[in-house]
């Protein structure tokens, strides 16, 4: 049966030949892999440099690398796409401080709002990331081409509203992209500063090889913890009427899945627009609970100053919670969009690479795998809440 499967695919790869050809980058690890699952003519290596490969494939294989990367390498976007061969060589000459994390100072990472921040990180509530996750995972999917993957947003960015509506400072928003059907939510409450925080994550989800766009692809964990943890941040904020000093920002990005493709257009728009960025925190997957350590930050295409920081936050007002280092690898997740372009970033992650949760990409990523609870994601609400106040200074 796996030999038959594997026959149809190739058929299948075969019979998209006549596709356009797509420029992406990919980890220099996964080019084995791709000998091993596709066909030999429907990609080709152009060039590798500091573990990243340029390759060049046949769009209708893009979904197969993305599932390849899913099952393989154990990566949510796995991989990113270029608009032209032109970008994708840009990404690949870029700063090597892109891959090893910039030691840079981007913003003032004192931490001495404690008297504003215990508060907040104690009225953070379980109940409520568990519902939203509910929520968000009660769609048939989310996927970036699916009717539910624009429902589901819909759903969001009115959510975002609500928890905002009391607020003339605050503006929730789609960010519409072209070429798919899903946008991205952005949320912005507006500070007299020009510089800007962002938290974000995607909102899509991903199941299957073929039929995405009817798949039961419930992302409880991947990326509904993720989302649900933003929107337990903006309530406590709200409710306590916090109001910035700088601009804040919060995203639920479309499309990570297939690629990075909402977090990518939105960094380059605020590089292209010269928006002053200082620090950019990834939320994907923090409900699975399944190491050693509570919180795991990602120390490649990452900056080592805010990750850092990140850890003394974590130290200083998130009890009890454990925290480390580890890889994630090459476009993990969208966090790299903002390190490609010269944003500061961090991925604080749920648990060690090796460890996490290998229910996502599958029907059976619910909230059972995390006992039924929102336990674990409480920590990383805790730890954003810390992040967005002692960076708004």
């Amino acid at each position: 049966m796996q030999s038959l499967t594997l026959a149809l695919i190739l058929l299948l790869s075969s019979a998209g030949a006549t596709a356009k050809d797509r420029w992406i980058t990919i980890d220099s690890d996964a080019v084995g892999t791709a000998n091993k699952h596709l066909n030999a003519k429907s990609f080709s290596v152009d060039e590798s440099r500091n573990g990243i490969t340029l390759l060049k494939v046949n769009e209708s294989n893009l979904e197969e690398i993305s599932h390849m990367m899913h099952e393989e390498h154990h990566r949510c976007g796995g991989y990113v796409l270029h608009e032209s061969l032109a970008e994708a060589r840009t990404e690949l000459y870029g700063d090597s401080a892109k891959i090893f994390g910039s030691k840079s100072l981007f913003a003032d990472y004192a931490i001495d709002q404690g008297d504003v921040i215990r508060p907040l990180v104690d009225s953070v509530e379980e109940s409520k990331i568990r519902g939203t996750i509910l929520k968000l995972s009660s769609f048939k999917n989310r996927y970036y081409k699916s009717k539910y993957g624009v429902q589901s947003q819909t759903w969001l960015r009115d959510h975002w509203k609500e928890l905002t509506s009391h607020r003339s400072d605050a503006k929730v928003e789609f960010f519409k992209h072209t070429r798919w059907a899903q946008p991205s939510v952005v949320l912005t409450l507006k500070g007299e500063s020009e510089e800007v925080v962002v938290v974000g994550g995607h909102a899509d989800s991903i199941a299957g090889w073929f039929g995405r766009e009817n798949a039961t692809a419930p992302g409880a964990d991947d990326n509904a913890s993720g989302i649900a943890t933003i929107t337990e941040i903006i309530r406590v904020l709200m409710k306590s009427n916090f109001v910035p000093k700088k601009t804040i920002k919060f995203m639920g990005y479309a499309a990570e899945e297939v690629g990075l493709l909402g977090s990518k257009e939105i960094a380059k728009d605020f590089k292209r627009r010269g928006v002053d960025v200082i620090g950019a925190m990834q939320l994907d997957m923090t409900n699975y609970n399944g190491s050693d350590l509570d919180i795991v930050m990602m120390t490649d295409y990452t900056n080592a100053a805010q990750n850092a920081f990140i850890g003394k936050l974590i130290d200083e007002y998130v009890a009890g919670v454990s925290w480390g280092y580890d890889k994630c690898g090459y476009a993990c997740s969208d966090h790299a969009s903002w390190n490609g372009e010269g944003y500061p970033a961090s991925m604080p992650f749920e648990s060690r690479k090796g460890n996490m949760n290998r229910k996502i990409h599958t029907s059976g990523d619910t909230l059972k795998v995390s006992s039924d609870n929102a336990d674990h994601a409480t920590k990383f609400a805790k730890m954003g809440v810390a992040f967005v106040v002692e960076l708004d200074r």
